[in-house]
């Protein structure tokens, strides 16, 4: 691969409780296991790049507590480049996070060190920047350093994709420089300004528009056990569904997605197929626990496709 995926975004430690159901609000609950895991969205996102054979550099803060080298150890390890990635006094970001046994979440993000990721970090790194052929980012990090960062992106011509989680409204400026879009359906109607309502089909195609109107060129809605859902530039509407697996833990599904249809269209694939792999990629994460340790590598995903017939089986070029 010639160019690069540079991932902007959050490194954070997992702090990961499994109990029997997600505790309701003012309740207790035993939990069965406990684990801690390499994590944060920016970093899921280019370690499921580079095990699938990107060559991914970030861009990102850690503390200056015990978890920082544990974190950065973890993204070497799986092949990023982590130059760009600073040091800051005070804790690295975490999350806490509750798991059932049917591979739901609920997660509390301490942005920590990421919340110290500002747009002096992005001019310092211009260069590698430039050397990209795709950037990701997410919202785990201060709002300005994303606008910041759509800027460089539209003035120097490289494609953005962007994961609008946690949910929140993008402001229009940002919006107007995404090439990619990937909400799941929580983080869909705040970008509309609306309240959450059933995805019917009519109502799916609708809210989709909407959001494409607003600047965005291209939006791939993920629906989870539904799929996802396509709404390009070209006109093409379409819902891909999902692989059909026993999931264990959703945690960083959509941060698998993102990295392996990063990998995928720097390839030179059109989209439809890109999300396809992009898709059996998360379908194994789900399979798996933790964030980082359930990303698959390319034989992984080779052997999850083998003997499916149809146009998932078409090979994305390595």
């Amino acid at each position: 691969m010639g160019k690069r995926i540079v991932v902007v975004g959050s490194i954070n430690l997992d702090l990961v409780a499994a109990t029997p159901h997600i505790p309701l609000p003012g309740q207790t609950v035993s939990g069965s296991n406990f684990q801690t895991f390499p994590g944060g969205k920016g970093a899921n996102q280019a370690v499921a790049a580079a095990r699938l054979g990107g060559a991914v550099s970030m861009i990102g803060k850690l503390g200056s507590d015990a978890f920082a080298q544990q974190l950065k150890a973890s993204l070497e390890d799986a092949g990023v480049e982590t130059d760009a990635i600073g040091r800051t006094a005070g804790p690295s970001g975490v999350a806490l996070i509750t798991t059932d046994p049917d591979g739901e979440n609920a997660i509390t993000v301490v942005a920590g060190a990421n919340g110290l990721l500002l747009p002096a970090d992005l001019e310092a790194n211009l260069d590698l920047i430039r050397s990209a052929g795709i950037l990701l980012t997410q919202l785990e990090i201060p709002m300005e350093t994303v606008e910041c960062l759509a800027g460089i992106a539209a003035r120097e011509g490289i494609p953005l994709m962007l994961d609008p989680a946690p949910a929140r409204l993008l402001p229009a400026t940002v919006l107007k420089s995404v090439a990619w879009l990937t909400p799941n359906e929580t983080e869909l109607w705040p970008q509309l300004e609306q309240a959450a309502e059933e995805l019917s089909p009519e109502v799916l195609e609708v809210a989709v528009n909407q959001l494409l109107s607003r600047g965005s060129r291209n939006v791939i809605l993920k629906l989870g056990e539904r799929g996802c859902y396509l709404a390009l530039a070209d006109g093409t509407r379409k819902l891909l569904p999902a692989y059909d697996v026993r999931a264990v833990d959703t945690t960083a599904a959509g941060d698998a997605f993102n990295g392996a249809l990063a990998v995928a269209l720097l390839r030179g694939n059109d989209a439809m197929h890109s999300a396809l792999w992009a898709s059996a990629v998360a379908a194994i994460s789900v399979t798996r626990h933790g964030a980082q340790p359930s990303m698959p590598g390319p034989a992984d995903v080779d052997s999850f496709l083998d003997g499916r017939r149809g146009i998932e089986t078409e090979p994305v070029n390595s």
